[in-house]
């Protein structure tokens, strides 16, 4: 299917061919038949997109500084190769579409196929012939509404939540700065809520159109007199609500929204404009300001989108889905007219062409543009492409055949850079959820093909080994799947996230005894091996101290959501243990775990301190803290014993101290996490026909010591790791 993506690294605006999505379960797959360009949004995207990384870098200070922490903690040329990677990538555009229901996922009983249906957000309602969305993010079109029309909900919703914001009463005043499309449609919404409305824009033809679509008086921008004409219209008072939809680097737009504003009126700005508040104004009038989200309740929260969790309606009555709705029945009933405002059809083929039209104007023709799609209803719909010339697959002739599912972030940036270049692999497939990723990603590598259905990986007979990177919740089921298909794999941690996944895995194994391998990267570091090996001579148990600094986790990363990520423990302490479990080689036997406080501050477990006894009798220090802001982003992992002290800091460097005096140093230009050296070792076993570079009952070993953390944290006190009944070496 076509889809259009930007790359953010290049700037360059493509139309693509990519799979199609396949249906999961919470939501629907849809055919586009229409979708809106966002005019201002997305031509901000693609000038984002064309700047040099140095332009980028001003443009957004805040990931600057980001790349700038990760050079000091990993060195200058790993920061610049991780932040080009994550640019380097096709990203879907477009947010507002409407189109036809195809297939309905699990759990889906308010639509059917066939349904006419307006979708949301970026990344979902894409400029795609087929897309994939979420339950909490489409909603039935009216029978009197278009599928033109439709396209605008998402569009019109967000002037419409905007709106909600400004606590409007009938009758009262409002001011709506910048006339594109989004201005344009508040005008209707505005006049439809029964307030007077006062259009404003920088160019005579908006405020022309806006009249022709209710507002009651105009001004233009440079031209009149806009502050005098304000006070007239209000009689004297000041606007009761200003909405800000210019798009501008200029703070011209807040300025003007507090001249003319009353005393203690809102201003709420959804535009892109500068927010230096004038201070004295905004004091002597006492004035309001907010930035309003999106369009509602709802948006930028996993379990309303992703989950199809809904808020309760007596709490939250207008939620980002309410709202589309809304506008829906708003331009059924007539009360919103959008003829006027759709100044440009393109068929998807001429995307190309019709962004670069809209890049070029400089005049504002551009306003409501649509995209159309053609074909056959029942068209076809491949859902794996070929990204090299058809042949026999496999056929590098004693190589290791690889398929990949999941190409997130750490497949991207990390794994693929790792192998990319092994003598001894062939990347045969690749599986992504969406399809422009897929291909950029499997193209940029060398993969032979792409698909959206990760049961193509595991089932394709020609791969050998399967690499697993995607979220933890889904790692169970892929890896019985693969082993179920006789093939090895190397999962991204963790192994398992509670007990029944990981004992049915071990079923699994028993019964297909292939390799398993599981992505703790620590101990495959060069510095990592050269400690062990100080040790190696030395008959009495070790002391182990490795503590991690971070930042804080985002409120939405995945790995805090106990569902998809499993938390924090789950998700991500396994490398910690495993660590020490290889400094030591021994088995940890007992946990005693405690966690600061969060306070409101610090989400669950994000402080922690965990001692491990191991079989050996030696003790492990471990914590992993984020109160410490980023000035101490770090690693640091002490190792004593036998009169004998190693040092590893930030994986950057290495300390040797002996009583005998005979001290060592190593030092990397970069650290040296172990990621290629673990996959390396892996591919290696596979092609000598050894067992897995780290044994499975270290990894469960590891596992059921994240879950007796858990334990330790709720019973608050020590707790034993027993591994027997689940595996017996």
């Amino acid at each position: 299917m076509k889809q259009v993506t930007q790359n953010y690294k290049t700037g360059e605006l493509k139309l693509v061919e990519v799979p199609a999505p396949v249906v999961r379960e919470g939501g629907v797959l849809v055919r586009n038949v229409n979708s809106v360009v966002s005019v201002g949004t997305e031509k901000l995207i693609m000038k984002f997109a064309n700047k040099s990384l140095l332009g980028k870098a001003r443009a957004r200070p805040d990931l600057a500084r980001k790349v700038i922490e990760m050079a000091k903690s990993g060195g200058i040329l790993e920061a610049y190769r991780q932040a080009t990677n994550r640019l380097d990538r096709l990203t879907p555009l477009g947010y507002s579409s409407a189109g036809e229901v195809l297939e309905v996922g699990e759990g889906i009983a308010e639509f059917v196929t066939g349904d006419r249906v307006a979708c949301a957000r970026s990344g979902f309602a894409s400029h795609a012939e087929v897309i994939y969305v979420p339950r909490n993010l489409c909603v039935k079109i009216p029978d009197g509404v278009d599928y033109g029309s439709a396209a605008f909900a998402t569009v019109g919703a967000v002037p419409l939540h905007a709106l909600r914001l400004c606590k409007l009463n009938l009758g009262e005043n409002v001011a709506i700065i910048g006339l594109g499309l989004l201005g344009l449609l508040a005008v209707q919404l505005a006049k439809a809520s029964g307030c007077r409305v006062f259009g404003l824009d920088t160019n005579s033809d908006k405020t022309s159109l806006a009249q022709t679509l209710g507002a009651d008086d105009v001004s233009v921008i440079g031209i009149d007199d806009v502050e005098r004409n304000a006070m007239t219209f209000t009689g004297g008072y000041g606007f009761d609500a200003v909405l800000v939809l210019a798009s501008t680097t200029s703070n011209q737009p807040l300025e003007l929204a507090a001249d003319i504003s009353r005393e203690k009126g809102n201003i709420v700005v959804p535009g892109m404009v500068s927010l230096n508040v004038p201070r004295e104004v905004f004091y002597q009038k006492e004035l309001n300001l907010c930035v309003s989200k999106a369009w509602g309740a709802g948006f930028d929260d996993p379990g309303y989108e992703l989950g199809g969790i809904d808020y309760p309606y007596e709490f939250v009555r207008w939620t980002a889905r309410q709202n589309m709705a809304q506008f829906l029945d708003l331009i059924n009933d007539g009360k919103v007219q959008l003829e006027p405002l759709i100044t440009h059809r393109f068929k998807i083929d001429d995307a190309e062409a019709a962004y670069e039209a809209i890049l070029a104007d400089t005049s504002g023709q551009y306003v409501g543009v649509l995209l159309d799609y053609e074909g056959e209803k029942d068209k076809h719909q491949t859902r794996k492409l070929l990204l090299k010339d058809e042949g026999t697959p496999g056929n590098s002739k004693g190589k290791i055949n690889v398929g990949l599912i999941g190409a997130g972030n750490f497949a991207v940036t990390t794994m693929l850079p790792s192998i990319k270049n092994l003598s001894s692999i062939n990347l045969m497939g690749i599986a992504t959820a969406t399809g422009p990723s897929g291909k950029y990603t499997g193209g940029k590598f060398g993969f032979e093909y792409n698909t959206t259905d990760y049961n193509d990986i595991p089932k394709d007979p020609n791969i050998h080994c399967v690499l697993i990177a995607t979220r933890p919740n889904l790692h169970a089921n892929l890896i019985v799947e693969a082993l179920s298909q006789g093939k090895d794999v190397y999962v991204e941690k963790p192994l398992a996230l509670s007990l029944p996944e990981l004992t049915r895995i071990i079923d699994t194994i028993r019964e297909h005894p292939q390799r398993l391998m599981i992505g703790y990267n620590r101990r495959f570091s060069s510095l990592s091996g050269i400690a062990r090996n100080a040790f190696e001579h030395i008959r009495e148990p070790l002391f182990v101290r490795y503590i991690i600094r971070s930042q804080p986790f985002s409120k939405d990363a995945y790995l805090l959501d106990p569902i998809e990520g499993g938390g924090i423990v789950r998700g991500d302490w396994g490398l910690l243990i495993d660590l020490a479990q290889f400094l030591t080689a021994s088995r940890p036997v007992k946990v005693h775990a405690q966690a600061l406080p969060t306070s409101g501050i610090y989400s669950l477990n994000e402080n922690l301190a965990v001692n491990l006894t191991f079989e050996d009798g030696s003790i492990a220090s471990l914590m992993w803290l984020v109160n410490g802001g980023s000035a101490f982003v770090s690693e640091k992992v002490e190792v004593l014993g036998g009169e004998i002290e190693c040092i590893i800091d930030n994986f950057r460097s290495l300390i040797i101290k002996s009583r005998k005096g005979k001290n060592s140093k190593k030092w990397r230009l970069n650290r040296d996490m172990g990621h290629r050296n673990e996959l390396e070792a892996f591919f290696d076993a596979i092609q000598k026909g050894k067992p897995s570079p780290v044994g499975l009952d270290e990894c469960i070993n590891t596992t059921l010591a994240t879950f007796a953390i858990e334990e330790s944290l709720s019973k608050g006190a020590p707790v034993e790791i027993d591994p027997e009944g689940i595996w017996v070496v």
